[in-house]
């Protein structure tokens, strides 16, 4: 009897030979897309990402319609020029919220500054409406939220020490 091309012999294991190439083949996959979610540096492996959020002076609704267009893509330029990846941005009409990855090299303080100050002076420039109600040298008020971001938290990475502690 001729055997159909459609199934295959079964493995070592039990389980289709089809199916367990198919199997590595996606464990591969999957392998490659968690990597190419770090940054290699000189001598670094590294994927730090911080979760960033300021508003505009006064608390005030101006981050709508084509200003915050045009903030989105101001951002996504700055992490474009800077080597940074922004993995997610929500502009709402009175705050920011992002997700950035950065270099070893660079501080969380230094990432905001240059945001921040970017933005302000191009949309002063371009949106001189944004006068009336934000006045002085910056669209935004003094100060940031920042916190980091990771796949795992803080208790399984302090039980993964301990466990470190006991081996010989």
């Amino acid at each position: 009897m001729p055997e159909n091309p459609g199934l295959s012999s079964l493995g070592m294991n039990g389980i289709p030979e089809r199916s367990q190439l198919w199997l590595a083949q996606w464990k591969q996959i999957r392998h490659n897309l968690a990597m190419a979610r770090y940054a290699t540096g000189f001598h670094t492996k590294h994927r730090l990402q911080y979760h960033l959020v300021w508003i505009p002076k006064y608390r005030k609704r101006a981050l709508q319609g084509k200003i915050a267009i045009r903030l989105k893509n101001l951002k996504y330029e700055a992490c474009k020029m800077n080597g940074w990846g922004i993995s997610e941005v929500s502009i709402q009409g009175d705050h920011i919220y992002i997700v950035v990855q950065i270099p070893p090299h660079s501080s969380v303080g230094e990432v905001v500054q240059i945001f921040k100050g970017g933005t302000s002076r191009i949309l002063r420039k371009e949106y001189p409406e944004l006068e009336e109600f934000l006045w002085g040298d910056s669209i935004w008020a003094d100060g940031h939220f920042a916190e980091t971001v990771g796949q795992v938290n803080e208790e399984i990475v302090k039980k993964y020490i301990r466990k470190q502690r006991s081996k010989p």
